[in-house]
């Protein structure tokens, strides 16, 4: 378990500090300042006991949405276990991607961990969660997944559209970027779909919540929508479990939260007495299995190994992690090229993602040989790991330092849909600012490498197209280009000499995180369809580790759209809407009415179940007597079924 996290936490930082330098050069200095948002407090100034009708642990990518929708009819307390994206320059400015993802600072919005399987990735501890750290390509979910999770298709469509009026822009798409499209088409990825937000088989040019001056629009941008004097949000507010009480239920109800504020001081959060009232959980695929856990919500025995109090045993609770597997292709370019974010995506019959960045400030020593005589690269000897295993260990202050040149050419990567491999989610210890144990089982289902290994080719086949070629040195080969990444720290997994031939091997041994895992309280297993965890009464979990499937190329669109999943419901022109998940609430306000009419419901399940009987001890005896088994087979228990 611990074979991959013994490794210094300098080497993964500066690890995936390399990973981002493949998506964006260090450019300009801007802080976007924070709209007058004057319900966003540091926790060290709440009251030390407080009451709400809905308390959302985690400000992320579905929490933000999710409490601008509820406050709309309802008092709201959202507790964000990170800080505020507004006033940081590496978060909002598009040049500085690379800063706030790869820093490894207690308190820094990026929260860098390895997974078992030698991966390393991070997790959002930011107000805005991932949509204030990722590399911002904005899509919809398929069809597909909509009509598979149950999803209204008319209700999400606004809600998208409401979303889009915020936080979704047209990029201006440049030469590198065209070039990928045309040899996407040129490669047979078609049709031609232009810029849509719609999900659609071929080459299509994707949305970004980077503005057109590179400024970030994060799910946080969303609480404007906010009743300011229904909304109450805390930063640095960490969730150490969920109250959840036996005494005088039927079964198990959440009714409070305890935080601890920077100062390590602990507040109490309860809801107010409404069978309406909730606590939700938006808190991430790690942190909400996480804390449903340390809640005693999980594993009996697994619970009990780490000392916590068992509420209810709950197996499924972290299991059906997974992580999107990428992999991609660094190709210099003889050539001036942009600095473009993702932008062009090919969605292929095969369901794997190619998508492509360019634009590189690269500090690398190998990298830099390569563009000082990239004709002497291609024609070397192949050598695996011999830059890997003597750079490793001065890698930190190499990428630490100042870059020296902006390197030209970009990067070509591959997302396998799905994926098919899962794995799971454990604790370490007890303290929620941790990060748990997690393993994804990269490849483990044949098909995700089947897919891996066929978007690779669709890569090669870009890079070899017409309408690419002027962004690629004539001189280097495919396998020069193979033999690059194996000899870049990508990740901690063995490398294998055959993988500069071998797809299939060079997709194993460089597989890297595309920041899409999800899964861990699935719906269905640990959530029921209105995302209500299972055995527990006012208590819902409402983000992306209820999903089996990673929605689309990009998820935060879809995140966005379940935690603003009532804004089809507006009441005027600036999108304000009115009733938070008023789908919901009012079926519970229906199914309330019926509980106060129990008393003749339960008489009349009784009558019903007194002649279903009866009716069932007719049927036997008459198949008794005339010896018909047709009959037999009719008299089973008949059910009365009451919603």
């Amino acid at each position: 378990m611990e074979l991959f996290n013994c490794r210094r936490s300098s080497s993964s930082s500066s690890t995936l500090l390399l990973l981002a330098f493949f998506f964006f050069v260090l450019h300009g200095y801007y802080a976007e300042q924070a709209p007058n948002f004057t319900f966003i407090n540091e926790a060290i100034l709440a009251p030390r006991l407080m009451y709400f009708d809905y308390v959302i642990i985690g400000g992320g990518t579905s929490g933000c949405p999710l409490a601008a929708t509820l406050s709309q009819n309802a008092s709201v307390l959202l507790l964000e276990r990170g800080g505020s994206p507004y006033g940081n320059p590496n978060i909002t400015n598009i040049g500085n991607f690379v800063q706030s993802l790869s820093d490894s600072a207690p308190l820094s919005p990026s929260q860098i961990f390895i997974s078992e399987d030698g991966v390393y990735n991070s997790r959002a501890r930011v107000l805005g969660g991932g949509s204030a750290l990722n590399a911002g390509f904005y899509t919809r979910a398929s069809f597909d997944f909509i009509k598979e999770v149950g999803w209204s298709e008319s209700l999400v469509n606004q809600s998208f559209e409401w979303l889009e009026k915020k936080v979704a822009f047209e990029p201006v798409v440049n030469q590198w970027q065209s070039a990928v499209r045309d040899g996407l088409l040129e490669a047979g990825v078609l049709p031609n779909n232009g810029f849509t937000y719609e999900h659609k088989y071929g080459t299509k040019i994707g949305g970004t919540i980077f503005d057109s001056e590179g400024h970030r629009h994060t799910s946080a941008d969303l609480l404007e929508y906010a009743d300011p004097n229904r909304t109450t949000v805390y930063l640095h507010a960490t969730v150490t479990r969920i109250l959840i009480t036996r005494r005088g239920k039927r079964r198990p109800t959440a009714y409070g939260v305890i935080f601890r504020d920077s100062f390590g001081i602990l507040h109490r959060a309860f809801i107010n007495r409404n069978p309406l009232n909730e606590i939700i959980l938006t808190a991430g695929a790690l942190g909400s299995p996480q804390i449903l856990m340390l809640s005693g919500v999980g594993p009996a025995a697994h619970l009990q190994a780490q000392g916590i109090r068992l509420v209810i045993d709950q197996p499924e609770v972290g299991q059906g992690m997974a992580d999107n597997p990428m992999n991609a292709l660094f190709i210099p370019s003889p050539l001036p090229v942009e600095i473009s974010l993702v932008q062009v995506v090919g969605i292929t019959p095969f369901d794997s993602y190619i998508e492509s960045a360019s634009g590189l400030s690269f500090s690398y020593p190998y990298t830099h040989r390569l563009f000082r005589d990239p004709a002497d690269f291609s024609n070397q000897t192949y050598q695996p790991l011999a830059l890997l295993s003597t750079s490793r260990s001065s890698f930190p202050e190499t990428v630490s330092a100042v870059v020296n040149a902006t390197l030209r050419g970009g990067v070509i990567l591959e997302k396998v849909m799905g994926p098919f491999s899962s794995g799971h989610l454990l604790l370490r210890n007890r303290n929620p600012n941790d990060n748990p144990s997690v393993t994804f089982n990269y490849f483990q289902e044949p098909e995700d490498l089947r897919r891996c290994v066929q978007g690779m080719r669709t890569i090669i086949n870009v890079i070899n197209s017409r309408a690419f070629s002027r962004f690629r040195y004539r001189t280097m080969s495919v396998r020069s280009l193979m033999s690059l990444m194996l000899n870049l720290p990508m990740n901690l997994r063995p490398k294998h000499r055959i993988a500069a031939i071998s797809l299939e091997q060079f997709c194993i041994d460089t597989v890297m995180t595309i920041w899409h895992y999800h899964g861990g309280c699935l719906v269905g297993r640990v959530v029921d369809y209105d995302y209500r965890v299972m055995g527990v009464d006012s208590l819902r979990v409402i983000d992306g580790s209820t999903f089996h499937r990673s929605p689309g190329t990009n998820p935060q669109a879809t995140l966005m759209m379940l935690g603003s999943i009532s804004a089809a419901y507006a009441n005027n022109s600036n999108g304000l809407f009115a009733a938070g998940l008023a789908y919901i609430k009012a079926r519970e306000r229906k199914k309330e009415r019926r509980k106060n009419e129990g008393q003749n419901l339960l008489l009349a399940e009784e009558e019903s179940t007194r002649l279903s009987q009866k009716l069932n001890d007719f049927n036997i005896s008459r198949a008794m007597k005339h010896d018909n088994p047709d009959i037999h087979r009719q008299a089973t228990p008949y059910v009365v079924v009451t919603y």
